[in-house]
């Protein structure tokens, strides 16, 4: 089988037991450690999500009063940062759901395949330039992108957590990496035209 070409998740890190049970136990420092290790991971997320650094804000609290509201909940039988993840993602989607300021997504008129392991345009490298075309797309369709791409959930996955079906998913995934194409990659004319000056 070969392996998943996707990268880990930026939440993908490993809290000791005993921080967990500590955190259980109301110790404020355990909480602060927790807040520390994840207020990146969480943001970045609420951020590619909502589309608004206020609002990702916003889903970072909510999100860490929610894990001190709920540390005693989670089992231990997958990893926590697994459990963190998934309320950072249904709190940032609730706040999209809230805020109904944007389109909901791009134009479905036709399914179209996703080609799910295309490699990215070459200018997804520069980072800013990533940034300012995700921004760009309507935030549904950037969710669909980043829950995909970034945190390795599947089109079912992500049917769920937005309350859609999976051919949803695929063509929001597919209409999306298609739109991120043509903003991140160089219009011809300009080329010639820089060529030319």
């Amino acid at each position: 089988m070969p392996p998943d070409p996707r990268p880990p998740s930026s939440f993908a890190i490993e809290v000791p037991s005993a921080l967990i049970a500590r955190a259980r136990a109301g110790e404020r420092a355990a909480f602060e450690q927790v807040y520390r290790w994840f207020e990146r991971p969480v943001f970045t997320l609420a951020l590619r999500i909502c589309g608004d650094r206020e609002e990702a804000s916003e889903v970072l609290q909510d999100t860490m009063l929610r894990v001190i509201d709920r540390i005693r909940d989670f089992r231990g039988d997958s990893p926590f940062w697994g459990w963190l993840r998934q309320i950072a993602i249904n709190e940032a989607l609730m706040r999209l759901r809230r805020s109904k300021q944007q389109p909901d997504g791009l134009d479905l008129d036709v399914h179209e395949p996703a080609d799910d392991h295309a490699p990215p345009p070459p200018a997804a490298a520069d980072a800013a330039a990533l940034r300012r075309a995700l921004a760009a797309l309507p935030a549904t369709t950037r969710s669909v992108l980043w829950l995909y791409h970034a945190e390795g959930y599947t089109h079912e996955e992500i049917a769920t957590l937005m309350e859609r079906t999976a051919s949803f998913s695929k063509s929001q995934l597919a209409r999306g990496t298609r739109r991120l194409r043509a903003l991140l990659e160089p219009d011809p004319r300009s080329i010639q035209e820089s060529a030319h000056a």
